[in-house]
């Protein structure tokens, strides 16, 4: 059986992704691998084994085209309202708190939020297959 480990997305600025990803989840340096033409950043948090790989390339100053294929990552909390007036204290530019519900019943309660590469985040209320 294969274990997922990380994902992986294209950075402009290290400093930048490095501390967007702290404020808004937390997410840690937890290896830093330096190359001639490339950075790789490892970042992750105690609460789960999964990290992000941030990879800079070196050289590159136009940001990444994200094209149509890419849709987002999502990460769970225990409290999306305190999470979402968090974020939005921390001008991180939350979007609006979503209730999902297409059949009538509620089936997520969420909202997203864009890194500064404009890659997008979905905040997951935590419970049911969301854990």
């Amino acid at each position: 059986m294969a274990k997922q480990i990380h994902s992986m997305i294209r950075v402009l600025d290290e400093a930048r992704s490095v501390e967007f990803y702290d404020t808004a989840f937390g997410l840690k340096v937890a290896d830093r691998l330096d190359f001639p033409d490339f950075t790789l950043i490892y970042l992750s948090n105690r609460e789960s084994d999964f990290e992000l790989e941030l990879t800079v390339n070196k050289g590159t100053t136009t940001p990444y085209d994200l094209g149509n294929g890419y849709g987002h990552l999502a990460v769970s909390v225990d409290d999306l309202e305190a999470e979402h007036a968090r974020f939005e204290a921390a001008g991180l530019a939350p979007r609006k708190l979503v209730e999902f519900a297409p059949g009538g019943e509620v089936v997520a309660r969420f909202f997203f939020v864009a890194d500064p590469d404009g890659y997008q985040i979905e905040v997951l209320a935590r419970g049911g297959r969301y854990k």
